[in-house]
């Protein structure tokens, strides 16, 4: 099978076709490379808008008793993991479609190169072995390509769902650490104020 024998006689839709799946190729591997690059980047991103979201809410915690508190907390925290989370899962999609698409692009590309070489051979009124098996095996390689293509994206697929899953968990026990932390630097603030309110009081009576 000669790639350079099949792309000569090759026509419009066989090399539209070759051209979508290798942009579909430059597709995967760019989504993977740049989410390898920045999956640490990305992770601490997360965790800087997580703290950010509570030290936004610090004053207004102040004025609600504790459950209020913890209440508002814990929706702040669920709106940002939310938010992050759709952050991280940008072009997986793509990469789910790419998996899907690409052996039936080469299947198709494969049918479409079958048709013309059996086209091709009728015409030209050598019906044989010979004649047949040149042109099939050449329309097969789109099936090759599309498998070529297809391979990489299920593998970057599962790569990146994993990773999601792993920030996911990350951004859950960091939130937790994060709800404790302010419950409990809250209630000091609190039983500071009292006490500094109960002294005031019992010096002026005083």
């Amino acid at each position: 099978m000669n790639f350079s024998v099949y792309w000569q006689h090759a026509d419009t839709v066989s090399k539209t076709l070759y051209f979508i799946l290798l942009a579909m190729s430059i597709a995967t591997w760019t989504i993977l490379i740049l989410r390898l690059m920045g999956t640490r980047q990305l992770k601490q991103r997360a965790y800087t808008q997580l703290t950010q979201s509570l030290a936004k809410l610090k004053s207004k915690l102040l004025i609600l008793n504790f459950e209020q508190r913890k209440a508002v907390a814990e929706q702040a925290l669920l709106r940002q993991i939310s938010a992050e989370k759709s952050q991280a899962e940008k072009g997986i999609s793509v990469l789910g479609t790419i998996a899907s698409l690409a052996p039936f692009v080469g299947l198709f590309g494969t049918v479409w190169g079958i048709f013309h070489a059996l086209v091709a051979v009728g015409n030209s009124g050598q019906v044989g072995l010979a004649q047949v098996a040149t042109p099939v095996g050449e329309a097969l390689i789109m099936t090759g390509l599309g498998l070529a293509v297809a391979i990489p994206a299920v593998l970057a697929y599962n790569i990146c769902v994993r990773f999601n899953r792993g920030l996911a968990h990350d951004l859950q026990d960091q939130a937790h650490s994060l709800l404790i932390d302010t419950m409990l630097q809250q209630e000091s603030n609190t039983a500071t104020d009292t006490n500094a309110t109960q002294q005031g009081l019992v010096g002026g009576q005083v």
